[in-house]
């Protein structure tokens, strides 16, 4: 009966990670989105829990920020990021997830 309780949450979690969506975004420039700074080129962006993963396409390499995710009422119609220039940098606020209703805060809570 373990074995097969076991493999039913093994099966559940299989499917969670694998409806887990990704979105794709394109930085023109140095970027710092919530604690890390990633530079200029395409990423591709998954909510695991209370952490954005941003994953260089071009080298795979990962990395991982707090973030505050908000539902609103509608879906987005596509992926948007808003920042802000500080300095020399841009700071992002926010990123809309296109055909979603999720919008990724990012900064202090």
């Amino acid at each position: 009966m373990k074995k097969l309780f076991t493999v039913g949450i093994l099966a559940v979690c299989s499917l969670v990670i694998a409806n887990a969506k990704t979105y794709e975004i394109t930085l023109s420039s140095v970027t710092k989105v919530g604690s890390v700074q990633l530079k200029a080129g395409q990423y591709t962006v998954k909510v695991t829990g209370t952490n954005a993963v941003f994953t260089q396409e071009e080298t795979a390499k990962s990395f991982t920020t707090p973030v505050k995710v908000e539902n609103g009422d509608k879906k987005f119609e596509s992926t948007q990021v808003n920042a802000t220039k500080e300095g020399s940098t841009d700071v992002v606020k926010e990123i809309e997830l296109g055909g979603s209703k999720m919008k990724l805060e990012f900064g202090e809570f």
